[in-house]
């Protein structure tokens, strides 16, 4: 989430940014797993991130449903 909160945005830039959190994650796990992993409180942000995206898709979905 560059400048946007995830309340601010709609179901296709949830999307997108779940996408871009999940690859990072992936990215800092593989990192992590060769010993190249620098900053690790990156895990905690990213993993917050993600949930709170999660959290506003679903609601979206519960209001429109």
């Amino acid at each position: 989430m560059a400048d946007k909160k995830a309340t601010d945005m709609d179901s296709t830039e949830l999307k997108t940014e779940l996408l871009e959190l999940r690859k990072e994650q992936f990215n800092l796990r593989m990192q992590r797993g060769t010993g190249q992993l620098t900053n690790s409180s990156r895990f905690k942000v990213v993993r917050r991130q993600i949930a709170r995206i999660k959290t506003q898709m679903s609601e979206i979905n519960r209001i429109t449903s």
